[in-house]
Protein backbone atom coordinates (compact mmCIF):
# COMPACT_ATOMS: atom_id res chain seq x y z
CA UNK A 1 0.00 0.00 0.00
CA UNK A 2 1.33 3.19 -1.35
CA UNK A 3 1.46 6.68 0.63
CA UNK A 4 -1.51 7.99 -1.06
CA UNK A 5 -3.19 5.02 -0.01
CA UNK A 6 -2.04 5.03 3.38
CA UNK A 7 -3.91 8.98 3.16
CA UNK A 8 -6.95 7.52 1.53
CA UNK A 9 -7.78 5.15 4.34
CA UNK A 10 -6.95 7.07 6.90
CA UNK A 11 -9.37 10.12 6.32
CA UNK A 12 -12.35 7.88 4.60
CA UNK A 13 -12.38 5.75 8.30
CA UNK A 14 -12.14 9.08 9.97
CA UNK A 15 -15.33 10.51 8.10
CA UNK A 16 -17.37 7.17 8.64
CA UNK A 17 -16.69 7.15 12.53
CA UNK A 18 -16.99 11.34 12.85
CA UNK A 19 -20.62 12.03 14.75
CA UNK A 20 -20.28 15.49 14.63
CA UNK A 21 -20.05 18.35 12.65
CA UNK A 22 -17.28 19.64 14.30
CA UNK A 23 -15.27 16.43 14.25
CA UNK A 24 -15.96 16.45 10.21
CA UNK A 25 -14.09 19.96 9.78
CA UNK A 26 -11.43 18.83 11.99
CA UNK A 27 -10.64 16.17 9.33
CA UNK A 28 -11.45 18.66 6.47
CA UNK A 29 -8.74 20.73 7.91
CA UNK A 30 -6.19 18.14 7.80
CA UNK A 31 -6.44 16.63 5.05
CA UNK A 32 -7.29 19.65 2.21
CA UNK A 33 -6.40 22.73 4.93
CA UNK A 34 -4.09 25.06 3.82
CA UNK A 35 -1.56 22.98 5.79
CA UNK A 36 -3.33 19.92 5.49
CA UNK A 37 -1.50 16.55 4.60
CA UNK A 38 -2.86 16.06 0.75
CA UNK A 39 -2.23 20.02 0.22
CA UNK A 40 1.40 19.38 1.57
CA UNK A 41 1.56 16.51 -0.96
CA UNK A 42 -0.07 18.97 -3.88
CA UNK A 43 2.91 21.28 -2.87
CA UNK A 44 5.53 18.61 -3.55
CA UNK A 45 4.79 18.45 -7.12
CA UNK A 46 7.57 21.35 -8.39
CA UNK A 47 9.99 18.91 -6.91
CA UNK A 48 9.24 15.94 -9.24
CA UNK A 49 10.06 14.78 -13.00
CA UNK A 50 7.46 15.60 -15.63
CA UNK A 51 6.39 11.96 -15.61
CA UNK A 52 5.92 11.82 -12.14
CA UNK A 53 4.35 15.16 -11.71
CA UNK A 54 1.44 13.44 -14.01
CA UNK A 55 1.29 10.60 -12.49
CA UNK A 56 1.32 11.96 -8.71
CA UNK A 57 -0.75 15.08 -9.48
CA UNK A 58 -3.24 13.14 -11.10
CA UNK A 59 -3.56 10.73 -8.45
CA UNK A 60 -4.31 13.75 -5.63
CA UNK A 61 -6.38 14.81 -7.51
CA UNK A 62 -8.44 11.84 -7.12
CA UNK A 63 -7.97 11.62 -3.78
CA UNK A 64 -8.56 15.18 -3.18
CA UNK A 65 -11.83 14.72 -4.63
CA UNK A 66 -13.19 11.48 -2.95
CA UNK A 67 -12.59 13.01 0.31
CA UNK A 68 -14.60 16.03 -0.26
CA UNK A 69 -17.07 13.93 -1.37
CA UNK A 70 -16.74 11.45 1.54
CA UNK A 71 -17.05 14.99 3.79
CA UNK A 72 -20.17 16.14 2.17
CA UNK A 73 -22.28 12.72 2.19
CA UNK A 74 -21.06 12.48 5.63
CA UNK A 75 -22.40 16.07 6.35
CA UNK A 76 -25.61 15.48 4.91
CA UNK A 77 -26.02 12.26 6.75
CA UNK A 78 -25.43 13.83 10.21
CA UNK A 79 -27.63 17.08 9.22
CA UNK A 80 -30.28 14.30 8.76
CA UNK A 81 -29.82 12.06 11.33
CA UNK A 82 -30.08 15.60 13.81
CA UNK A 83 -33.48 16.17 11.81
CA UNK A 84 -34.59 12.54 12.60
CA UNK A 85 -33.96 12.82 16.52
CA UNK A 86 -35.64 16.27 16.46
CA UNK A 87 -38.92 15.19 14.73
CA UNK A 88 -38.64 11.92 17.14
CA UNK A 89 -38.49 14.50 20.35
CA UNK A 90 -40.49 17.18 19.25
CA UNK A 91 -43.96 17.12 17.84
CA UNK A 92 -46.82 19.33 17.20
CA UNK A 93 -50.65 17.72 17.93
CA UNK A 94 -52.15 20.26 14.73
CA UNK A 95 -55.74 19.51 16.05
CA UNK A 96 -55.17 21.40 19.23
CA UNK A 97 -57.05 25.11 19.10
CA UNK A 98 -54.71 28.07 18.84
CA UNK A 99 -53.59 29.85 21.45
CA UNK A 100 -55.52 33.14 21.39
CA UNK A 101 -53.90 36.88 20.91
CA UNK A 102 -55.31 39.91 22.12
CA UNK A 103 -56.30 41.80 18.97
CA UNK A 104 -55.02 44.97 18.59
CA UNK A 105 -57.12 48.16 19.74
CA UNK A 106 -58.02 51.07 18.14
CA UNK A 107 -56.84 54.29 20.02
CA UNK A 108 -60.05 56.30 21.85
CA UNK A 109 -58.77 59.70 19.96
CA UNK A 110 -58.52 57.50 16.74
CA UNK A 111 -61.77 55.95 16.86
CA UNK A 112 -63.39 59.56 17.69
CA UNK A 113 -61.85 61.26 15.25
CA UNK A 114 -63.39 58.84 12.54
CA UNK A 115 -67.03 58.86 14.51
CA UNK A 116 -66.71 62.40 14.10
CA UNK A 117 -65.82 62.48 10.24
CA UNK A 118 -68.05 59.99 9.56
CA UNK A 119 -71.31 62.09 10.89
CA UNK A 120 -70.15 65.19 9.35
CA UNK A 121 -70.05 63.17 6.30
CA UNK A 122 -73.73 62.24 6.16
CA UNK A 123 -73.89 65.96 6.50
CA UNK A 124 -71.92 67.23 3.48
CA UNK A 125 -68.79 67.69 4.73
CA UNK A 126 -65.65 67.00 3.48
CA UNK A 127 -62.38 66.58 5.72
CA UNK A 128 -59.37 69.81 4.82
CA UNK A 129 -56.35 69.23 5.80
CA UNK A 130 -53.02 71.63 6.55
CA UNK A 131 -49.66 71.73 7.69
CA UNK A 132 -48.90 71.48 11.64
CA UNK A 133 -46.05 73.84 11.28
CA UNK A 134 -47.71 77.52 10.40
CA UNK A 135 -46.74 80.60 9.37
CA UNK A 136 -47.34 83.90 11.81
CA UNK A 137 -50.23 85.15 9.38
CA UNK A 138 -52.49 81.85 8.47
CA UNK A 139 -52.44 81.27 12.62
CA UNK A 140 -52.93 84.28 13.80
CA UNK A 141 -53.24 87.46 10.84
CA UNK A 142 -55.62 85.93 8.77
CA UNK A 143 -58.12 84.68 11.77
CA UNK A 144 -58.38 88.65 13.08
CA UNK A 145 -56.07 87.71 15.96
CA UNK A 146 -54.73 91.02 16.87
CA UNK A 147 -50.70 91.37 17.63
CA UNK A 148 -51.56 92.03 21.16
CA UNK A 149 -53.55 89.04 21.18
CA UNK A 150 -52.49 86.81 24.66
CA UNK A 151 -52.00 83.69 22.55
CA UNK A 152 -49.21 85.31 20.51
CA UNK A 153 -47.44 85.28 23.26
CA UNK A 154 -44.53 82.76 23.61
CA UNK A 155 -45.85 81.85 26.49
CA UNK A 156 -48.57 80.59 25.18
CA UNK A 157 -47.48 79.56 21.38
CA UNK A 158 -44.90 77.20 20.56
CA UNK A 159 -42.86 79.40 18.46
CA UNK A 160 -40.31 77.60 15.72
CA UNK A 161 -36.43 79.01 16.23
CA UNK A 162 -35.52 81.42 13.68
CA UNK A 163 -32.15 82.93 12.87
CA UNK A 164 -32.31 86.83 13.55
CA UNK A 165 -31.33 87.17 10.13
CA UNK A 166 -33.88 85.15 8.30
CA UNK A 167 -36.32 87.62 6.45
CA UNK A 168 -38.97 84.72 6.13
CA UNK A 169 -41.83 84.99 8.50
CA UNK A 170 -42.76 83.22 11.78
CA UNK A 171 -43.81 80.04 12.35
CA UNK A 172 -45.35 78.98 14.90
CA UNK A 173 -46.75 74.78 15.83
CA UNK A 174 -50.39 75.67 14.94
CA UNK A 175 -52.73 75.90 18.03
CA UNK A 176 -55.64 75.33 16.48
CA UNK A 177 -57.08 73.53 12.84
CA UNK A 178 -58.64 77.24 12.23
CA UNK A 179 -55.71 77.86 9.77
CA UNK A 180 -57.10 74.54 7.96
CA UNK A 181 -60.79 76.80 6.92
CA UNK A 182 -58.81 79.61 5.44
CA UNK A 183 -56.63 77.37 3.32
CA UNK A 184 -59.94 75.36 2.47
CA UNK A 185 -61.59 78.60 1.52
CA UNK A 186 -58.20 80.29 -0.63
CA UNK A 187 -57.85 76.74 -2.07
CA UNK A 188 -61.86 76.16 -2.93
CA UNK A 189 -63.76 79.15 -2.74
CA UNK A 190 -68.05 79.52 -1.32
CA UNK A 191 -69.61 77.48 -1.02
CA UNK A 192 -68.25 75.36 0.99
CA UNK A 193 -68.89 72.59 3.79
CA UNK A 194 -65.60 71.39 5.56
CA UNK A 195 -64.31 70.12 8.70
CA UNK A 196 -60.71 70.05 9.92
CA UNK A 197 -59.90 67.25 12.25
CA UNK A 198 -55.93 67.29 13.54
CA UNK A 199 -53.54 67.41 16.17
CA UNK A 200 -53.10 71.21 17.81
CA UNK A 201 -50.11 73.04 20.25
CA UNK A 202 -50.05 75.08 23.21
CA UNK A 203 -48.33 76.06 26.11
CA UNK A 204 -50.74 74.44 28.70
CA UNK A 205 -49.12 72.17 31.16
CA UNK A 206 -51.27 71.01 34.20
CA UNK A 207 -53.28 68.23 35.32
CA UNK A 208 -56.29 69.50 32.77
CA UNK A 209 -54.33 70.35 29.96
CA UNK A 210 -51.49 68.93 27.62
CA UNK A 211 -49.20 70.08 25.29
CA UNK A 212 -50.69 68.15 22.48
CA UNK A 213 -54.12 67.35 21.98
CA UNK A 214 -56.30 67.21 18.84
CA UNK A 215 -59.31 69.73 17.31
CA UNK A 216 -61.64 69.21 14.58
CA UNK A 217 -63.41 72.92 13.27
CA UNK A 218 -66.20 72.95 11.00
CA UNK A 219 -66.52 75.39 8.17
CA UNK A 220 -69.92 76.19 6.52
CA UNK A 221 -70.31 78.95 3.94
CA UNK A 222 -73.37 79.70 1.17
CA UNK A 223 -75.69 82.96 0.68
CA UNK A 224 -77.96 82.76 3.23
CA UNK A 225 -76.45 79.99 6.24
CA UNK A 226 -77.52 81.57 9.39
CA UNK A 227 -76.93 80.10 13.40
CA UNK A 228 -80.24 78.59 12.48
CA UNK A 229 -78.34 76.35 10.26
CA UNK A 230 -75.49 75.83 12.74
CA UNK A 231 -78.01 74.75 15.81
CA UNK A 232 -79.56 72.24 13.57
CA UNK A 233 -76.02 71.25 12.39
CA UNK A 234 -74.48 70.74 16.22
CA UNK A 235 -77.80 69.04 17.52
CA UNK A 236 -78.32 66.70 15.01
CA UNK A 237 -74.11 65.87 15.98
CA UNK A 238 -74.31 65.68 19.51
CA UNK A 239 -77.42 63.19 18.80
CA UNK A 240 -75.34 61.31 16.66
CA UNK A 241 -72.49 61.08 18.45
CA UNK A 242 -73.86 60.42 21.84
CA UNK A 243 -76.31 58.03 20.88
CA UNK A 244 -79.38 59.87 22.14
CA UNK A 245 -83.02 60.56 20.98
CA UNK A 246 -82.65 63.96 21.49
CA UNK A 247 -80.42 66.97 22.98
CA UNK A 248 -81.46 70.69 24.09
CA UNK A 249 -78.19 73.16 23.41
CA UNK A 250 -77.82 76.38 25.12
CA UNK A 251 -76.18 79.24 23.46
CA UNK A 252 -74.39 81.74 25.54
CA UNK A 253 -72.69 85.07 23.87
CA UNK A 254 -69.39 85.29 24.19
CA UNK A 255 -66.00 86.20 22.28
CA UNK A 256 -63.60 84.91 19.38
CA UNK A 257 -62.05 86.97 17.20
CA UNK A 258 -62.55 85.10 14.23
CA UNK A 259 -66.54 84.99 14.59
CA UNK A 260 -69.29 87.42 15.19
CA UNK A 261 -71.36 87.11 16.50
CA UNK A 262 -69.75 84.25 18.80
CA UNK A 263 -71.75 82.00 21.57
CA UNK A 264 -70.37 79.15 23.80
CA UNK A 265 -72.16 76.07 23.24
CA UNK A 266 -73.63 74.26 26.52
CA UNK A 267 -75.49 70.94 26.40
CA UNK A 268 -78.17 69.99 29.00
CA UNK A 269 -77.05 66.75 31.13
CA UNK A 270 -77.09 65.02 34.89
CA UNK A 271 -74.53 63.52 36.85
CA UNK A 272 -76.64 60.96 38.80
CA UNK A 273 -74.14 58.64 40.63
CA UNK A 274 -71.11 60.60 39.26
CA UNK A 275 -71.83 59.19 35.74
CA UNK A 276 -72.52 61.37 32.64
CA UNK A 277 -75.74 61.30 31.15
CA UNK A 278 -76.59 63.41 27.88
CA UNK A 279 -80.06 64.62 27.22
CA UNK A 280 -81.34 64.82 30.46
CA UNK A 281 -81.22 66.60 34.14
CA UNK A 282 -80.74 69.77 35.30
CA UNK A 283 -76.73 70.52 34.59
CA UNK A 284 -75.62 72.30 32.05
CA UNK A 285 -71.86 71.47 30.08
CA UNK A 286 -69.69 73.36 27.70
CA UNK A 287 -68.55 71.36 24.95
CA UNK A 288 -67.65 73.67 22.14
CA UNK A 289 -67.14 77.14 20.56
CA UNK A 290 -68.87 78.81 17.46
CA UNK A 291 -70.19 81.83 15.44
CA UNK A 292 -70.66 82.97 12.40
CA UNK A 293 -67.54 83.64 10.09
CA UNK A 294 -66.13 87.34 11.19
CA UNK A 295 -65.87 89.30 7.48
CA UNK A 296 -62.21 89.95 8.02
CA UNK A 297 -61.57 86.06 7.97
CA UNK A 298 -63.66 85.72 4.85
CA UNK A 299 -61.47 88.58 2.88
CA UNK A 300 -58.27 86.74 4.05
CA UNK A 301 -59.58 83.41 2.82
CA UNK A 302 -60.56 85.50 -0.73
CA UNK A 303 -64.47 85.05 0.24
CA UNK A 304 -66.56 88.38 -0.72
CA UNK A 305 -68.28 88.88 2.42
CA UNK A 306 -71.04 91.29 0.96
CA UNK A 307 -72.02 88.24 -1.10
CA UNK A 308 -71.15 85.08 1.44
CA UNK A 309 -71.47 84.35 5.13
CA UNK A 310 -71.28 81.30 7.40
CA UNK A 311 -71.18 79.62 10.64
CA UNK A 312 -67.71 78.29 12.45
CA UNK A 313 -67.16 75.90 15.53
CA UNK A 314 -64.59 74.06 16.90
CA UNK A 315 -64.52 71.29 19.61
CA UNK A 316 -61.60 68.97 21.47
CA UNK A 317 -61.51 65.56 20.45
CA UNK A 318 -59.99 64.67 23.26
CA UNK A 319 -62.59 65.65 25.74
CA UNK A 320 -65.28 64.04 22.96
CA UNK A 321 -63.96 60.69 24.14
CA UNK A 322 -63.63 61.56 27.60
CA UNK A 323 -67.29 62.28 27.85
CA UNK A 324 -68.48 59.51 25.74
CA UNK A 325 -66.77 56.44 26.89
CA UNK A 326 -66.39 58.11 30.73
CA UNK A 327 -62.68 58.25 30.34
CA UNK A 328 -61.94 59.73 33.54
CA UNK A 329 -58.21 60.13 33.42
CA UNK A 330 -55.77 61.49 30.45
CA UNK A 331 -53.14 59.12 31.10
CA UNK A 332 -55.71 57.30 28.80
CA UNK A 333 -54.44 58.88 25.79
CA UNK A 334 -50.87 60.10 26.17
CA UNK A 335 -48.74 57.57 28.40
CA UNK A 336 -49.28 54.65 25.84
CA UNK A 337 -50.62 52.28 28.35
CA UNK A 338 -52.36 49.54 27.11
CA UNK A 339 -54.19 48.29 30.34
CA UNK A 340 -55.91 51.70 29.59
CA UNK A 341 -57.61 50.64 26.41
CA UNK A 342 -58.67 47.60 27.11
CA UNK A 343 -60.52 48.43 30.36
CA UNK A 344 -62.33 51.11 28.22
CA UNK A 345 -62.97 48.40 25.44
CA UNK A 346 -61.53 49.62 22.53
CA UNK A 347 -61.39 47.12 19.96
CA UNK A 348 -64.14 46.65 16.76
CA UNK A 349 -64.77 50.10 15.34
CA UNK A 350 -68.43 50.93 14.45
CA UNK A 351 -68.92 54.57 12.95
CA UNK A 352 -72.20 55.92 13.86
CA UNK A 353 -74.18 58.00 11.06
CA UNK A 354 -76.82 60.35 10.88
CA UNK A 355 -79.46 58.89 8.84
CA UNK A 356 -78.77 55.34 9.69
CA UNK A 357 -77.60 54.79 13.25
CA UNK A 358 -74.41 52.66 13.58
CA UNK A 359 -72.86 51.64 9.95
CA UNK A 360 -71.83 48.05 10.05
Amino acid sequence: MNALDVLKAKYLDGIAQAAEEAALEELRLAALGKKGEISLKMRELGQMSPEERQTTGAALNVLKNEIDAALRAKKEALADAALDARLRNEWLDVTLPGRPRRAGTIHPVSQVMDEVTAIFADMGFAVAEGPQIESDWYNFDALNIAPEHPARQEHDTFFMARDAADPRPPHVLRTHTSPVQIRAMQKTGAPIRVIAPGRVYRMDMDQTHTPMFHQVEALALGKDISMANLKWVLEEFCKTFFEVPSVELRFRASHFPFTEPSAEVDIRCSWEGGQLKIGEGNSWMEILGSGMVHPKVLEAGGIDPAEWQGFAFGMGIDRLAMLKYGIPDLRAFFESDLRWLRHYGFAALDLPTVFGGLSK
